[in-house]
Protein backbone atom coordinates (compact mmCIF):
# COMPACT_ATOMS: atom_id res chain seq x y z
CA UNK A 1 0.00 0.00 0.00
CA UNK A 2 1.01 3.65 -1.01
CA UNK A 3 0.06 6.67 0.27
CA UNK A 4 -0.73 9.80 -2.37
CA UNK A 5 -1.59 13.50 -1.01
CA UNK A 6 -4.03 14.99 -3.29
CA UNK A 7 -3.87 18.43 -4.52
CA UNK A 8 -6.54 20.78 -5.51
CA UNK A 9 -7.21 24.33 -6.99
CA UNK A 10 -10.61 25.61 -7.97
CA UNK A 11 -9.76 25.57 -12.06
CA UNK A 12 -8.08 22.68 -12.13
CA UNK A 13 -8.24 19.09 -11.52
CA UNK A 14 -6.41 16.90 -8.39
CA UNK A 15 -2.73 16.26 -8.46
CA UNK A 16 -1.35 13.27 -7.00
CA UNK A 17 1.76 13.04 -5.64
CA UNK A 18 3.29 9.64 -4.20
CA UNK A 19 4.91 9.47 -0.65
CA UNK A 20 8.82 7.99 -1.12
CA UNK A 21 12.17 7.72 -2.57
CA UNK A 22 11.98 9.41 -6.25
CA UNK A 23 14.62 7.78 -8.33
CA UNK A 24 13.91 10.41 -11.09
CA UNK A 25 14.79 13.16 -9.02
CA UNK A 26 18.21 10.57 -7.88
CA UNK A 27 19.25 10.83 -10.92
CA UNK A 28 18.28 13.53 -13.38
CA UNK A 29 18.01 15.87 -10.30
CA UNK A 30 17.41 19.98 -11.55
CA UNK A 31 16.14 18.14 -14.85
CA UNK A 32 13.12 16.37 -12.98
CA UNK A 33 12.37 18.93 -10.71
CA UNK A 34 12.02 21.45 -14.22
CA UNK A 35 9.80 18.56 -16.11
CA UNK A 36 7.36 18.45 -12.34
CA UNK A 37 7.63 22.16 -13.18
CA UNK A 38 9.03 22.94 -9.93
CA UNK A 39 11.12 26.28 -11.26
CA UNK A 40 12.56 27.61 -8.02
CA UNK A 41 13.45 24.36 -6.70
CA UNK A 42 14.90 23.39 -9.91
CA UNK A 43 17.11 26.89 -10.20
CA UNK A 44 18.81 26.35 -6.91
CA UNK A 45 19.40 22.56 -7.19
CA UNK A 46 21.06 23.40 -10.54
CA UNK A 47 22.91 26.04 -8.80
CA UNK A 48 24.14 23.67 -5.48
CA UNK A 49 24.75 21.32 -8.44
CA UNK A 50 27.19 23.64 -10.08
CA UNK A 51 28.89 24.85 -6.76
CA UNK A 52 29.62 21.44 -6.37
CA UNK A 53 30.80 20.47 -9.86
CA UNK A 54 33.31 23.65 -8.78
CA UNK A 55 35.07 22.10 -5.88
CA UNK A 56 38.26 20.69 -6.23
CA UNK A 57 37.86 16.85 -7.42
CA UNK A 58 38.69 13.88 -5.16
CA UNK A 59 36.76 12.29 -2.47
CA UNK A 60 34.89 15.63 -1.32
CA UNK A 61 33.26 16.09 -4.62
CA UNK A 62 32.19 12.31 -5.29
CA UNK A 63 30.77 12.39 -1.40
CA UNK A 64 28.95 15.72 -1.84
CA UNK A 65 27.44 14.47 -5.35
CA UNK A 66 26.35 11.21 -3.84
CA UNK A 67 24.97 13.57 -0.78
CA UNK A 68 22.90 15.73 -3.19
CA UNK A 69 21.35 13.06 -5.13
CA UNK A 70 20.39 11.53 -2.17
CA UNK A 71 18.92 14.48 -0.72
CA UNK A 72 16.86 15.11 -3.67
CA UNK A 73 15.69 11.43 -4.16
CA UNK A 74 14.48 11.75 -0.47
CA UNK A 75 13.23 15.34 -0.85
CA UNK A 76 12.27 15.38 -4.89
CA UNK A 77 8.06 14.89 -4.22
CA UNK A 78 8.19 17.54 -0.98
CA UNK A 79 9.81 20.08 -3.45
CA UNK A 80 7.50 19.39 -6.21
CA UNK A 81 4.51 19.98 -2.90
CA UNK A 82 6.01 23.12 -2.30
CA UNK A 83 5.86 24.60 -5.54
CA UNK A 84 2.26 23.12 -6.20
CA UNK A 85 1.32 24.99 -2.98
CA UNK A 86 2.94 28.25 -4.09
CA UNK A 87 0.92 27.87 -7.42
CA UNK A 88 -2.53 27.76 -5.27
CA UNK A 89 -2.93 24.20 -4.68
CA UNK A 90 -4.26 23.02 -1.45
CA UNK A 91 -3.68 19.78 0.21
CA UNK A 92 -7.01 18.19 -0.04
CA UNK A 93 -6.53 14.39 1.12
CA UNK A 94 -4.14 11.75 2.13
CA UNK A 95 -5.34 8.25 0.00
CA UNK A 96 -3.73 4.85 0.80
CA UNK A 97 -4.30 2.86 -2.89
CA UNK A 98 -1.45 0.44 -4.61
CA UNK A 99 -0.68 2.89 -7.22
CA UNK A 100 -1.64 6.04 -8.64
CA UNK A 101 -5.10 4.81 -10.71
CA UNK A 102 -6.29 3.43 -7.90
CA UNK A 103 -5.70 6.04 -5.49
CA UNK A 104 -7.31 8.95 -8.31
CA UNK A 105 -10.48 6.60 -8.32
CA UNK A 106 -10.46 6.13 -4.69
CA UNK A 107 -10.12 10.06 -4.37
CA UNK A 108 -12.61 11.03 -6.80
CA UNK A 109 -15.19 8.32 -5.51
CA UNK A 110 -14.68 10.44 -1.67
CA UNK A 111 -14.96 13.78 -3.54
CA UNK A 112 -17.33 13.62 -6.82
CA UNK A 113 -17.15 17.54 -7.51
CA UNK A 114 -13.92 16.65 -8.34
CA UNK A 115 -14.57 14.48 -11.19
CA UNK A 116 -15.88 18.08 -13.41
CA UNK A 117 -12.30 19.29 -13.21
CA UNK A 118 -10.73 16.52 -15.09
CA UNK A 119 -8.80 17.14 -17.94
Amino acid sequence: MRYFTAHTRADRGPELLVEGFRWGAFLFGPLWLARHRAWVPAALAAAALIGIVQAPAGALRAVLLAAFALILGLTGNDLRRWSLARRGYLLSDVVAARDAEAALARYLAERPEQVGRMA
